[in-house]
């Protein structure tokens, strides 16, 4: 298996399962899988952050405000792995109820990632909302 086949692999697997279980309410698999060490940061459709404490803070509110997805996809549109460096970009499709209301919603999202101790670990994500 070539590295970039392991990096799909883990967006495909991990990856998705973190961010169907954020849009469950359950914040934690996400967090594990995004790097303690810094930079670190969040250019999101609603909040920023920047370093681990803002990302602990945007995190914990994205779980207290998701409940019930019903349907998570990530449309991957581009990728690439670089030694220990790594990007997606693409588009996540999402139906969820945020703050008790049901929404469906579409992000157009690029991540940066680093392998730490033989791991990927997200470092950067940026979303905006797809308009249009």
């Amino acid at each position: 298996m070539t590295d970039l086949d392991g990096f799909l692999a883990w967006v495909r697997t991990a990856l998705y399962e973190a961010e169907v279980a954020l849009h469950n309410g359950d914040a934690a698999p996400r967090r594990a899988l995004w790097s303690h060490d810094e930079p670190v940061s969040v250019l999101g459709a609603w909040r920023d952050a920047h370093g681990q404490q803002q990302l602990d803070q945007l995190f914990t509110h994205l779980g207290k405000s998701f409940s019930d997805c019903t349907w998570y996809e990530f449309e991957l549109q581009a990728y690439g792995v670089w030694g220990d460096m790594a990007y997606t970009a693409g588009r996540e499709h999402t139906s969820v109820s945020v703050d008790g209301e049901p929404r469906t919603y579409t992000l157009r999202v690029t991540q940066v990632y680093r392998r730490e101790g033989g791991e990927w670990r997200v470092a950067h994500r940026h979303g905006d909302t797809v308009t249009g």
